[in-house]
């Protein structure tokens, strides 16, 4: 994934920050340790990830950094959604609370050498590049190994990842659930 540009707030594209495109009943998530609104990071459409037949949303406290567990997949300091894209509309974010990244950023997948790539934000599909150990999560449902969607960089949109860290999402497509969680070094 690459930096695409600057996007408009709620456009039906893969982008970091802005506002996600959800079904017209959907519920800002709030962090289970602070009780806040989480911050919208990144919707990847399925045209840009392989084997993804949904549209994947990620969020993330950011109320109070580092305090709400939020590089743990499950610990409910993020969550990452995986939702049909008929009839999404852009949700509406609470008044209140940090709910929205400092950038929209249009996530450009392209064919690319990853680590030479110096606009790169991540990448989809393949493998996940650890920084420290590899974590990937078992589904809640079925309790079998996550398939590895996306790593995303910090970026220009104001993604924290721990200062210089990285986001991995993940998804079980059968049992239809996803999750996110973040390393640094």
């Amino acid at each position: 994934m690459i930096d695409g540009g600057v996007g408009a707030d709620d456009s039906r594209v893969s982008r970091s920050g802005g506002v996600p495109l959800a079904p017209p009943d959907f519920v800002w998530p709030l962090c289970a340790t602070c009780s806040g609104p989480l911050q919208f990071l990144a919707q990847l459409l399925p045209d840009d990830v392989p084997n993804l037949d949904r549209l994947l949303l990620i969020f993330m406290c950011q109320n109070d950094p580092g305090m709400c567990d939020e590089w743990e997949p499950f610990a409910g300091g993020n969550r990452a959604y995986l939702l049909a894209q008929a009839g999404v509309v852009p949700a509406e974010p609470p008044a209140a609370g940090e709910t929205r990244l400092d950038a929209v950023t249009t996530l450009a997948v392209q064919q690319a050498d990853y680590s030479n790539a110096d606009h790169a934000l991540g990448f989809v599909g393949g493998q996940p590049d650890w920084i420290q150990n590899d974590e990937t999560p078992a589904c809640p449902r079925c309790g079998g190994p996550m398939k590895f969607v996306a790593q995303m960089e910090e970026g220009p949109s104001g993604m924290n990842f721990g200062g210089g860290g990285c986001g991995y999402a993940f998804a079980c497509a059968s049992c239809e659930q996803a999750a996110f969680l973040w390393q640094c070094g």
